[in-house]
């Protein structure tokens, strides 16, 4: 089990990896950006997983969609 009760130790909370590298605009096109935030069967990873704040998952999302649709990144694994 990854979080043990009796112990003392808080999990870390996770920091949005946006808002530390101070990104404006995610672009569709940085895939090896938008990979990191899929799971191995290409699903989109949710905030929970991740870490990322509300507004910049929305902006994620959205990228992801588009570089499915534009086909630079697959709607499901091989």
């Amino acid at each position: 089990m990854a979080y043990d009760r009796n112990s003392n130790r808080k999990p870390r909370k996770k920091v949005c990896a946006f808002c530390v590298d101070k990104v404006e605009e995610i672009d569709y096109k940085d895939i090896n950006r938008l990979r990191r935030f899929t799971s191995d069967r290409a699903k989109i990873l949710p905030r929970r997983v991740t870490g990322t704040c509300a507004y910049h998952q929305r902006e994620l999302t959205t990228a992801i969609k588009r570089a499915r649709h534009v086909a630079l990144i697959p709607y499901t694994a091989d």
